[in-house]
């Protein structure tokens, strides 16, 4: 027998069962605590009154008209939700999305009705084209290239004017989501130069050419009418380290919070960049696949849709994240309260 003090002990002395069999003793052990304080719910809004029309690729989700998406804001307020993003559809789109920037544009009456409403409410704002172009791509297309070829040069002053829009229409936080390079230092000069250096920006930092994007791109009317977006988006295969000069970069040209999306099939990226980044305020996109899958198979009975979401949701907070952009805040809500 060794009586060496410095041996570590093992079973039977050792038994890490001990600390799971009372329930209450679980949860003072616990490390990693969900709370609906770190959950932000995205909002598709329209042009038109009374409108509430389900996404069909995602059960339980809705384009909305500006007063529905105040009524919204109000029901996610009552149940401790305390934060929302706004997608915005047009009524009509052309090659620059100039609706993205207009003073009167969807997303900046939804933005100011929510803040006369909620004043409370943390509005977020994405920053991006491709729900407002034609084309659906995330910025300029050069035509001359005769391909699915985004300008990124021509495309960043037209960011920072659609920051700026947002801005003046009382947004609280800029999240832009095109993966242009410079885009967050063009957007940041811009807000400081016409008097918003206070306003914070959440940078879609490591977003993935994910297909993971498809039921977004109902909810959003954004699909691409030609090609794709990996030439801009990041090549989920490719190598890791890619995402950590984007944050790098993203905060140096003064991005305030990152985010990496897509958010569970993306767990070790959160991770590397909260191990890299420990003192920045790291967000997940919990997306709109991840959704729809869970639902659909809730839907058969195959999985419990509460368990596999607070399951899933715990995954991405013991990741890194501090926020969580989800499309189940709501059900969260609840289910923790």
């Amino acid at each position: 027998m060794d009586n060496n003090p410095s041996t570590p002990a093992g079973f039977p002395t050792v038994r890490l069962r001990r600390l799971r069999q009372h329930p209450r003793l679980r949860e003072i052990v616990r490390t990693t605590r969900l709370d609906a304080r770190r959950l932000i719910q995205p909002l598709f809004v329209r042009p038109g009154r009374g409108v509430r029309q389900e996404i069909a690729a995602m059960p339980g989700q809705f384009q909305l008209s500006v007063d529905e998406l105040v009524r919204e804001a109000r029901s996610l307020a009552e149940v401790g939700i305390t934060g929302v993003i706004l997608f915005g559809i047009p009524a009509e789109k052309d090659p620059q999305g100039r609706d993205a920037y207009s003073d009167s544009g969807i997303v900046q009456q939804a933005v100011r009705a929510v803040k006369q409403s909620l004043p409370d409410m943390l509005v977020v704002t994405d920053v991006c084209f491709c729900e407002y172009t034609d084309h659906g791509h995330c910025g300029v297309v050069n035509e001359a290239t005769g391909r699915a070829d985004v300008d990124n040069d021509a495309t960043l002053g037209l960011l920072a004017r659609q920051a700026v829009s947002h801005a003046e229409a009382g947004a609280d936080v800029v999240a832009p989501s095109g993966m242009m390079d410079g885009m967050v230092g063009a957007i940041r000069r811009a807000l400081d130069e016409k008097g918003f250096s206070h306003l914070p920006m959440m940078s879609y930092a490591a977003k993935y050419a994910s297909a993971f994007y498809g039921p977004f791109r109902e909810a959003a009317e954004s699909a691409p009418a030609f090609g794709d977006r990996r030439g801009y988006q990041m090549d989920p295969a490719g190598d890791p380290g890619q995402a950590l000069r984007e944050v790098a970069l993203d905060l140096a040209e003064g991005a305030d919070m990152i985010m990496v999306k897509p958010a569970l099939a993306y767990l070790d990226i959160l991770r590397s960049v909260r191990d890299h980044f420990g003192g920045v305020p790291l967000a997940a996109y919990n997306v709109s696949g991840e959704y729809s899958m869970v639902k659909a198979a809730a839907t058969r009975g195959w999985l419990d849709e509460r368990s596999v979401v607070l399951e899933s949701l715990t995954a991405m907070h013991r990741a890194g994240a501090d926020v969580i952009l989800t499309y189940w805040s709501k059900d969260v809500a609840a289910w923790l309260a």
